[in-house]
């Protein structure tokens, strides 16, 4: 066994929890059980690591194998990535039926047109998620394992889950490569981003809703009956209260929020002033980059009326973010724009 591939496999090991080590090993099934039964998993992660090594020595494991053990770890542990949201989409409305040993093939072919040394797995899962791991390298260089790129793609809907690799100058080729494979036609960021893949795929297949249920819980009753000059007061802002927290649950609804960390998009208004002012000889509309970021976007946004940082109802602005990035494509081809900066030859 190469010794990279050894090097690659120990530090792999080293990053999962010893407690799952042995069944993360079994799920990777390169180690048969009489072989996991020598090692002891109780003794320090190190020693464990090199325990593993000497096994898949035995085994003559190469980079292929290392690379599914790396995909089985970044599946179970995918919060230790950041995810960016990507869309296709088609000229036209014809639908055609997904082949995966097609989309295999053409992926190859496109990604490694451009760039001969690259390491390109697949695996599939239960959800039709196809996951896609690429280690990049250059014309001169091996391809570095340790800079990788992760793509999870759901063969029946025209979105891509990327994590990238630090080289930004790949993602074109990635793109590109993913647009010819699964027959689109281009691909366009849609500028959410988060550690947390499950909440980005609740927000754009829609698996999350902010609608309000018709059943709320009644308010706790006072229990100390405040002075009879006062009642006014207390009703007031019990009343007020109320009233934010029925807008809130209007906006957001009564669940927890998916967890976004980042999202933008741009807005276009007219500047108005004083006509005597003169201040603007053209009539230009106010061009901006709306950016917003937080461990937890939407829960923060949920939280700012109640907390009394900001009047209730929200701006639309703000609420609409989920509804905003699902929309983006479809207000775009409503105006003749076509979307997409990673077009397919």
């Amino acid at each position: 066994m190469d010794e990279t591939v050894a090097e690659y496999i120990r530090r792999t090991v080293l990053k999962i929890p010893r407690d799952e080590i042995k069944a993360m090993l079994q799920k990777w099934g390169f180690l048969s059980e009489e072989q996991l039964e020598t090692v002891n998993f109780h003794q320090i992660k190190d020693n464990i690591s090199q325990d593993v090594v000497q096994l898949c020595e035995e085994n003559s494991a190469d980079i292929k194998q290392a690379a599914v053990l790396d995909m089985i770890y970044n599946h179970i542990y995918s919060n230790k990535r950041t995810w960016s949201v990507y869309q296709m989409s088609k000229r036209g409305e014809d639908t055609e039926v997904f082949d995966l040993t097609d989309f295999k093939k053409k992926f190859k072919r496109r990604l490694r047109s451009d760039l001969k040394n690259v390491t390109i797995n697949f695996k599939e899962y239960e959800d039709n998620a196809i996951w896609i791991r690429i280690a990049w390298g250059t014309p001169y260089k091996k391809p570095n394992q340790y800079k990788t790129s992760y793509v999870v793609y759901h063969s029946q809907t025209p979105y891509v889950f990327i994590s990238a690799s630090v080289l930004k100058s790949n993602m074109p080729l990635l793109c590109q490569a993913l647009v010819v494979a699964s027959n689109y036609h281009d691909i366009r960021e849609m500028e959410l981003r988060s550690h947390s893949l499950n909440s980005l795929k609740d927000i754009v297949f829609k698996k999350y809703s902010q609608n309000f249920q018709s059943y709320y819980p009644r308010p706790l009753q006072e229990r100390n009956v405040a002075p009879e000059t006062d009642l006014r007061i207390v009703e007031e802002n019990r009343s007020e209260k109320e009233r934010i927290q029925r807008l809130t649950r209007e906006a957001f609804g009564d669940g927890p929020q998916p967890k976004l960390e980042f999202a933008q998009y741009k807005l276009e208004t007219m500047f108005k002033s004083d006509p005597t002012m003169d201040v603007l000889d053209k009539k230009e509309p106010f061009r901006c980059l709306v950016k917003f970021s937080s461990p937890h976007l939407l829960e923060s946004l949920k939280s700012l009326a109640p907390m009394g940082m900001a009047d209730a109802p929200l701006s639309p602005l703000l609420t609409c973010i989920p509804q905003k990035a699902r929309n983006y494509f479809k207000i775009r081809e409503k105006k003749g724009l076509l979307p997409g900066s990673f077009l397919s030859p």
